[in-house]
């Protein structure tokens, strides 16, 4: 069975996290990145964690907590789309096209990054 982490653990977890989505708010709005702040946070934070040589036993407990609940996270997103059917019903063929169109490109964008991303991991073991 699962220990839960200390008070203190939690807390200084939690604070690591909010910390570096507070420092990607802080620099998207400063900087006028086209990125959400948050997505930036969690760029620093892998930045961070990768810098450390990976998270603190605290953190890893803390935030295999919080993705036990993350389906809850997606409620207001549910609530918001009943919120607005009847907009979603009045352009759902613009929406349809985004998704799929944006799954395609997402597809295709992966392909080539490993394409490259293979090509160049066979250049440097091909020279050393």
């Amino acid at each position: 069975m699962k220990q839960p982490p200390a008070t203190a653990d939690v807390v200084s977890a939690l604070a690591t996290l909010l910390v570096c989505q507070l420092a990607g708010e802080i620099v998207t709005r400063a900087l006028g990145l086209p990125i959400a702040g948050p997505v930036l946070g969690m760029l620093l934070l892998f930045a961070y964690l990768l810098a450390r040589g990976g998270p603190s036993p605290g953190l890893e407990r803390t935030s295999l907590g919080l993705l036990d609940y993350l389906a809850m996270l997606f409620v207001p997103a549910g609530v918001g789309a009943v919120r607005y059917l009847d907009v979603l019903g009045q352009h759902w063929l613009a929406i349809a096209i985004a998704v799929v169109g944006s799954t395609f490109a997402a597809i295709a964008v992966t392909g080539w990054t490993m394409n490259g991303v293979e090509a160049f991991v066979n250049r440097r073991s091909n020279a050393g």
